[in-house]
C-alpha cells in the first residue's frame, strides 16, 4: 500500500506523512520532525524484515531459543553493518493507532527530498545518509560497492540499498536532476558526491582522473575534484543533486573564516591550527 505523504517546503524541504489506522512508518534516528498524539514512537536497533510488521526479524518461522537466537545474531549483523557504514545504530518506528495519524520528517541538509516507490522488482541504492523514512514493507539494507571501488572514490565505498514494496523517501543537498546514462551513449561521469541514488541495473564504479601526467595532476590539485570520478553506466533512473556536503563544509570554513586557503584550494592551505 502507498505511503501517503507530500513534501513540501523549498530550500528546506520536509516530508508530512498521513498513516492510515495500523500502519508503520520508519525512520533513521535524527531524521524526526513531529508527530501527532496518537501516534506511537519506538526505538529499536532492528531494521525492518520487509513483511509489513516492523519487527526486523527477518527470521521467518521458528520460535523458542532457536528463533529467538536466529533473531539476535540478525539484529547485532544489522547493527554491525550500519556501524561500518557510520550509519545510525537505531531506527525509530512510528504506528497510527485509533484512526489516521501525521508524522513529519526531514533531512539534515538544505535542499530536495523525494519519495521512491518500490514495486518488488528492482532495488534502489542510495548514498550514506540519503535516507529519511520509509514503510515497513520496505527493506532497508547496507551494501559495499567494493574495496579498490570504494578506496579510490571516497563516498562510493558503502551505499544504502533498498528492498521491497512501498515508499522510501531520500533527501540531499541543493537541487536534484534525473537522469539516465541511456540517453548520454550509456554512461555518464561525475563528482563522487554528486551521486544520490540510482536504480538496480545501474552500474557504479569509480575512475581516475587522467593518468599521472601534467594534465592529470592540473586537474587533482586545480580542478576541484581530486584524483576520482564516479561512473554511472546501463539503463535506469539517477538521481544527482548539485550541492556536495564537501562543498558547504568548505564555503562554511572560508565564511568563518577558519580555512585560509591559498588559491589551489586546501592542498596549498594556509590555516593553522
Amino acid at each position: 500500500m502507498t505511503l501517503r505523504q507530500e513534501i513540501v517546503g523549498n530550500a528546506m524541504q520536509m516530508a508530512v506523512v498521513n498513516l492510515r489506522p495500523g500502519q508503520t512508518v520508519y525512520c533513521e534516528a535524527g531524521k524526526f520532525l513531529f508527530k501527532t498524539t496518537n501516534v506511537t514512537m519506538e526505538t529499536r536497533l532492528s531494521a525492518p524484515s520487509g513483511n509489513g510488521n516492523g519487527n526486523g526479524s527477518g527470521q521467518g518461522g521458528g520460535g523458542g531459543m532457536g528463533g529467538l537466537l536466529r533473531q539476535a545474531m540478525g539484529t547485532a549483523m544489522q547493527v554491525g553493518q550500519r556501524a561500518l557504514a557510520g550509519e545510525s545504530l537505531a531506527f525509530q518506528y512510528f504506528t497510527s493507532q485509533g484512526g489516521e495519524g501525521t508524522v513529519g520528517f526531514a533531512g539534515v541538509l538544505p535542499g530536495e527530498m523525494r519519495a521512491l516507490e518500490l514495486d518488488g522488482t528492482r532495488a534502489w541504492f542510495a548514498e550514506k545518509d540519503a535516507f529519511v523514512a520509509a514503510e515497513s514493507t520496505v527493506d532497508f539494507g547496507i551494501a559495499f560497492a567494493g574495496g579498490r571501488t570504494g578506496m579510490s572514490g571516497g563516498e562510493g565505498f558503502i551505499l544504502e540499498k533498498f528492498t521491497g514494496h512501498g515508499t522510501v523517501i531520500i533527501a540531499g543537498a541543493g537541487n536534484f536532476i534525473d537522469l539516465d546514462p541511456a540517453d548520454f551513449g550509456g554512461r555518464i561521469e561525475v563528482d563522487t558526491g554528486c551521486v544520490v541514488a540510482f536504480e538496480e541495473g545501474i552500474q557504479y564504479g569509480v575512475q581516475r582522473i587522467g593518468g599521472l601526467n601534467r594534465q592529470g595532476l592540473m586537474n587533482a590539485v586545480f580542478g576541484g575534484e581530486g584524483l576520482s570520478l564516479a561512473t554511472l553506466e546501463g539503463n535506469g533512473r539517477v538521481i544527482l543533486q548539485s550541492l556536495t556536503i564537501e562543498s558547504l563544509a568548505n564555503a562554511l570554513k572560508k565564511a568563518q573564516g577558519g580555512d585560509k586557503q591559498g588559491p589551489t584550494g586546501g592542498l596549498f592551505s594556509t590555516h593553522v591550527g
